[in-house]
C-alpha cells in the first residue's frame, strides 16, 4: 500500500523536483516551517485555549477564547498543509511513507485535531457543553504533546535520510 501511495504521488513529486529546489530545502524545509507552526502558533493556541478556560476574570477568559477561536482553525489548516508537504518531501526523497513512525504520528495528529474541530463546530454539543469542552481541551493538549513526539521522530528521520 505504501508503494501505491508513493506511486500515486510520484508525478507531483517529480514536478516539484523540476523546480530545482536545493536539497537542503527539500530535506529540512518541512521541519523548519512546521516547527514554527507547531512551537510558535500551536503552543500559543493551546496556551490561550487553556487560559480562556481557567481564567477567573471573565473579560480575560472571553478575550482568550475569542483569540483561540480565530487562530485554531488557521493552525489546523497550516498543519494539514504541512502534513501534505511532509508526505511529498518523503516521496521527493524516495523514502517509504508508511514505514515512517513520523508519518503515523502526523496522521494521528491530523485525526485528533480533526475530531477537535468537529467538536468545536458542533457548538460543543449544545446542552452537553461542559463535557465536550473538557474533551476538546484534553484532546487538543494530547495532540500538542503528540506533536512534540512527532517533532523528535521527524528530527531522527531527517538525520537518517
Amino acid at each position: 500500500m505504501g508503494e501505491n501511495l508513493s506511486e500515486l504521488l510520484e508525478p507531483i513529486a517529480a514536478w516539484f523536483r523540476t523546480l530545482g529546489t536545493p536539497e537542503p530545502i527539500v530535506h529540512w524545509g518541512h521541519p523548519a516551517m512546521m516547527g514554527t507552526v507547531v512551537f510558535v502558533l500551536g503552543s500559543y493556541v493551546a496556551y490561550i485555549g487553556w487560559r480562556g478556560r481557567t481564567a477567573t476574570d471573565g473579560e480575560i477568559s472571553l478575550k482568550n477564547l475569542a483569540d483561540h477561536r480565530k487562530l485554531a482553525p488557521l493552525m489546523y489548516l497550516f498543519i494539514v498543509l504541512g502534513y501534505t508537504g511532509g508526505v511529498l518531501s518523503l516521496v521527493m526523497q524516495q523514502h517509504s511513507i508508511l514505514e515512517s513512525t513520523h508519518f503515523w504520528t502526523g496522521s494521528t495528529v491530523i485525526v485528533l485535531l480533526g475530531i477537535n474541530a468537529a467538536i468545536a463546530l458542533t457548538g460543543f454539543g449544545g446542552e452537553k457543553k461542559e463535557g465536550l469542552r473538557t474533551v476538546h481541551a484534553y484532546l487538543g493538549s494530547a495532540a500538542m504533546i503528540l506533536l512534540v513526539v512527532h517533532a523528535i521522530l521527524g528530527l531522527n528521520l531527517g538525520l537518517s535520510i
